[in-house]
């Protein structure tokens, strides 16, 4: 079963076909010349196991989660479903609300990118960030 159509901005990065997806948000902003690659925004589809361990997310559980990065670092939501059509539903309604600006993004930073995040804002449609 393949990803659905999804919202405005967002692309499908990678689709495996075990199920695994990866899907980015403007991957034309964020190149080395304006924001660099590493914080293109991206939600990840699995059913890896989602262990802190090195390596544990290439074995296999009977969950499905969908998990939104700002960068590799920096993880905003992570939800969990019992089976990948629950995950997809609800990462395609994930990608809808970030492009609407409706997802808090700010506040998983330590450290402030304001630049970065200001363009995030400008991308979303959410104001709260600008002055």
């Amino acid at each position: 079963m393949s990803l659905p159509d999804l919202p405005d901005g967002w692309r499908v990065w990678n689709e495996e076909p075990n199920g695994r997806a990866i899907v980015a948000f403007r991957p034309d902003v964020f190149t080395e010349d304006d924001f660099p690659a590493a914080c293109l925004p991206t939600i990840y589809l699995t059913n890896g196991s989602r262990d802190p361990r090195p390596g544990a997310g290439q074995y296999q559980t009977d969950e499905w989660h969908i998990v939104l990065f700002l960068e590799p670092e920096v993880e905003v939501t992570a939800e969990t479903y019992d089976d990948r059509e629950a995950a997809v539903d609800a990462l395609v309604d994930l990608a809808a609300g970030f492009a609407d600006g409706a997802v808090d993004y700010h506040e998983p930073y330590q450290v402030p990118r304001e630049e970065y995040l200001t363009e995030l804002d400008r991308l979303t449609g959410d104001r709260s960030g600008v002055e």
